[in-house]
């Protein structure tokens, strides 16, 4: 499981493009985006490698921004 912080977005249109950019990364079996939260947490396939630089990179082609983060 990954943990990101997700800023840019203020609407449930921006929580569905979010959420469907992190989906298209290749091992990615779910995401999970919370808008009041501005974080997303995505669930990776069994074995599969976590390549967050993708998902960071698919959330910002989507229009937004997001970096890993550490829930305490």
């Amino acid at each position: 499981m990954t943990e990101l912080q997700v800023s840019g977005m203020n609407c449930q249109n921006c929580v569905r493009h979010v959420t469907q950019a992190i989906q298209s990364v290749p091992g990615v079996q779910s995401a999970t985006v919370s808008l009041e939260n501005k974080n997303a947490t995505v669930h990776w396939n069994s074995g599969a490698q976590p390549d967050i630089p993708a998902i960071i990179e698919a959330v910002k082609r989507a229009g937004y921004e997001a970096k890993e983060w550490m829930p305490r």
